[in-house]
């Protein structure tokens, strides 16, 4: 974003497109893993295993279940909270408050994006999980 004025940074939140989105919703990487990929910062994806590192869910580890662009919400396997009614509902973390912790590389094109910043990548296929 270009603009300093809030009014106008929460519209380009509210009206951005999908590519703009996405790289609001990126989180840093585990020591060991900047050190392997050599990067700092890589765009959450589901499959992700990561770290909370602030607030109540502090050091809980999950698979991302759910991202929402819109909102800039992360929602993690196991970190639920209960509500009056009975039910489970997902608290939705913020990405700045996270830290991945072991990326999920089935897909080809998140193995390009990390070569492209200047990493070296194994690429994991499916069957090989098999």
């Amino acid at each position: 974003m270009k603009t300093k004025n809030p009014r106008k940074a929460r519209k380009a939140v509210k009206k951005g497109s999908n590519n703009v989105l996405r790289k609001l919703v990126s989180v840093h990487l585990s020591p060991e893993l900047r050190k392997k990929y050599s990067t700092r910062s890589l765009g959450l994806r589901t499959g992700d295993t990561v770290k909370v590192l602030r607030g109540k869910y502090s050091k809980k580890l999950g698979k991302v279940e759910r991202l929402n662009l819109q909102t800039q919400r992360v929602y993690i396997e196991g970190i639920e909270v209960s509500k009056a009614d009975g039910t489970k509902s997902k608290v939705g973390l913020m990405p700045s408050n996270l830290m991945i912790t072991h990326l999920d590389l089935t897909d080809k094109w998140r193995s390009k994006i990390i070569e492209r910043k200047g990493g070296k990548v194994e690429l994991k296929t499916k069957e090989a999980k098999k």
